[in-house]
């Protein structure tokens, strides 16, 4: 692990950096969920934690857990954390057994952008923008790729507010227009 990939270790950060950096990881946390990989997850909730942990060990009063703020009853307290706990050892769980990307042996799996506009094309040509995000992600399809689908003339893909949506172009790539 180098400084320059992970960052400084969190104690070896000044008070005003380490702040910065929580709130940094807090405001990007939204971003890794949905977009990032699974070692950008990891390694972000990795390097959160340790923000916090030291952030509460040098100013313990200024959170509620060190304010008093837990509560006065520790069961509630310890069973809320609990709850906590399973909750992402169940998410973690959940990833480690999700099968990978289907591999189809048709022509489609040799073309990305065939494999992702059938994604698009067999949920009724509309897809939610995360989930297509994800779909060209399974299908082996780089960013510029899909960046293409838009800008190609005529596009084969267009966006409708959070929707992208398969055009008629697009099926006819596809040999269903």
């Amino acid at each position: 692990m180098t400084d320059d990939v992970h960052g400084r270790p969190a104690a070896e950060l000044s008070d005003a950096e380490l702040e910065r950096q929580g709130t940094q990881a807090h405001a990007t946390r939204n971003w890794v969920f949905l977009h990032g990989s699974a070692e950008q997850f990891a390694r972000h909730t990795t390097r959160m934690l340790e923000l916090e942990r030291e952030y509460l060990r040098r100013h313990p009063k200024r959170t509620w857990q060190g304010s008093g703020g837990a509560g006065g009853n520790r069961d509630a307290t310890a069973d809320a954390w609990r709850e906590t706990v399973l909750g992402i050892i169940e998410q973690l769980t959940m990833l480690l057994e999700r099968p990978g990307p289907q591999h189809d042996s048709g022509p489609a799996a040799a073309d990305p952008v065939q494999a992702f506009l059938r994604r698009i094309a067999d949920c009724g040509g509309r897809m939610h923008k995360l989930e297509a995000h994800q779909a060209a992600r399974e299908a082996g399809l780089e960013r510029a790729a899909v960046a293409d689908l838009y800008k190609a003339d005529p596009p084969l893909l267009i966006t409708e507010g959070h929707d992208r949506v398969l055009t008629d172009a697009g099926r006819a790539h596809l040999g269903t227009a």
